[in-house]
């Protein structure tokens, strides 16, 4: 079991795996071919209103996580979906936002691990 984040951005590597977007937007600028994604996940989103509440504010990281998790309980069957992707082999969350360290697909990454445990 092996999850990784990245932003869709960055060229896309075999070793990334099984790759997910997991926003709620397409990303711009990108083509299908270039973002090389196998699964899009849009409903794992926050909620629009969430996403544009933190606005990738690191004061907000915390609340946000919390609002976020909160959310994902009641999208139980998108979460399997990621945790029976990552027991099968290495899984890649992909996310479009520049912020590298306050988004959400570092929040799901934490989420989702700690679901498998």
């Amino acid at each position: 079991m092996a999850i990784d984040i990245k932003r869709v951005y960055n060229e896309a590597h075999e070793s990334d795996g099984f790759r997910i977007l997991v926003d709620r937007l397409w990303p711009r600028g990108l083509n299908k071919e270039r973002a090389n994604v196998d699964l899009w996940l849009k409903d794992i989103a926050p909620s629009e209103e969430l996403r544009k509440w933190f606005s990738h504010d690191p004061a907000k990281g915390d609340e946000f996580k919390q609002r976020y998790f909160q959310g994902l309980d009641h999208k139980k069957e998108l979460v399997s979906i990621v945790i029976q992707k990552a027991r099968e082999g290495k899984v890649t969350l992909l996310y479009g936002a520049k912020e590298e360290k306050f988004n959400n697909g570092m929040a799901l990454k934490e989420y989702i691990e700690a679901k498998m445990r």
